[in-house]
């Protein structure tokens, strides 16, 4: 069973690995493995599909621990949700941690299926996939039921993550949000904020690719009415963000810096914190970011 301590207090969380061949995965993942980087997280949109990405990534390595940031529950049916945790959890003992959430309504769109009602969808999935695994799968199961956490943001979802799950993964966040989150998730459960950094001391240049990125995610309301919770409204929002929400969301820097974010975070009640560094290369991995904060984060 995956637990805080298991996890580590910081993992590198990154999207960037569809645009590199699989043999590059395999190399980048073993060596945040040999950095010491407890944890790595990988999402799912529309490049390769996360459950097969995730083998790839524990067959490439012996210690680290793969997580999803996140599954989508939309993307497949309850069974065969079921059966890819279940079979990474068999293989890999202790090491898979499936993250699920509804993900977008512009993302499910392009996959043909229905975004209704997410809370209502997301707790008619878990009950299936308990129902599945519990009727249904009969392959070598693994030898302790394997986690799962939640992409929550609002206060239902987090109920849900608290009530039907191991915890929440949440996205594009202040601190705040995470101190929030913890009061709703109470103790026991896990809470696994990611925290996107530019590592780069000139803050116009470092500016200019945070709000790449953070104009991305302002187009969603998901992402927009949970800032609103938090102080942030429609000024902030414009333009890709105002200093005061980029320099949040996306803090820039040396390793000290970022190393002070993440400290925040615990400080909050996250169990660990998972790091995206962005890189100026719209399809690159940070490796050699990843290599430069290594020391700052592992030491926390």
């Amino acid at each position: 069973m995956v637990d805080g301590s298991a996890l580590g207090r910081v993992g590198i969380w990154s999207g960037q690995f569809d645009f590199s061949p699989a043999g590059v995965v395999r190399e980048a993942v073993a060596e945040l493995e040999e950095l010491g980087y407890p944890t790595v997280w990988t999402g799912e949109v529309k490049g390769r599909e996360v459950l097969v990405t995730a083998g790839l990534m524990l067959a490439a390595t012996s210690r680290i621990t793969v997580a999803t940031g996140i599954a989508q529950i939309l993307a497949r049916n309850p069974l065969t949700m079921t059966a890819g945790q279940l079979t990474l959890a068999e293989a890999h003992p202790g090491r898979f941690l499936l993250g699920l959430g509804v993900s977008h309504a512009e993302l499910m769109q392009i996959r043909g299926v229905p975004y209704t009602k997410p809370l209502g969808q997301m707790a008619a999935y878990l009950a299936e996939m308990d129902r599945m695994a519990a009727e249904q799968y009969r392959a070598v199961p693994p030898g302790d039921a394997p986690p799962r956490v939640l992409a929550a943001l609002g206060p239902k979802m987090l109920e849900l993550a608290r009530d039907r799950a191991d915890g929440a993964h949440t996205y594009f966040v202040p601190p705040e949000h995470t101190a929030a989150a913890r009061k709703v998730l109470g103790s026991g459960k896990l809470l696994v904020p990611e925290q996107a950094f530019v590592l780069d001391t000139d803050a116009e240049r470092a500016r200019e690719l945070a709000r790449r990125h953070t104009g991305s995610y302002l187009r969603l309301p998901n992402y927009t009415n949970n800032l609103r919770r938090h102080g942030y409204g429609d000024d902030d929002f414009a333009n890709a963000g105002s200093d005061r929400l980029v320099d949040m969301i996306v803090p820039h820097g040396g390793p000290e810096v970022l190393a002070r974010r993440v400290a925040e975070h615990l400080d909050a009640g996250a169990d660990q914190v998972a790091v995206q560094v962005l890189d100026y290369d719209r399809r690159g991995l940070p490796r050699r970011q990843w290599r430069e904060i290594a020391p700052a984060l592992l030491a926390l």
